[in-house]
């Protein structure tokens, strides 16, 4: 994997970082290498990035909200 790779399958992960509490950062950094792991099998890998990415849209979602 390159670098812009690695960097698309941590995005749940960053995106956690930008909510408000911090139940989702550990399922996003979870799903964030597990895609990682499964970069040969890409259509696990999406799998588990869309999940990350739902948390983690969830998550910002409720912080923006409460703003």
């Amino acid at each position: 994997m390159d670098v812009l790779q690695i960097l698309i399958a941590a995005m749940p992960f960053l995106l956690a970082l930008m909510s408000r509490t911090g139940k989702a950062i550990a399922p996003c950094l979870l799903t964030s290498i597990i895609t990682v792991l499964l970069g040969d099998e890409p259509h696990r890998a999406v799998m588990a990035w869309c999940v990350g990415v739902l948390i983690a849209a969830v998550a910002l979602r409720e912080r923006l909200r409460a703003s």
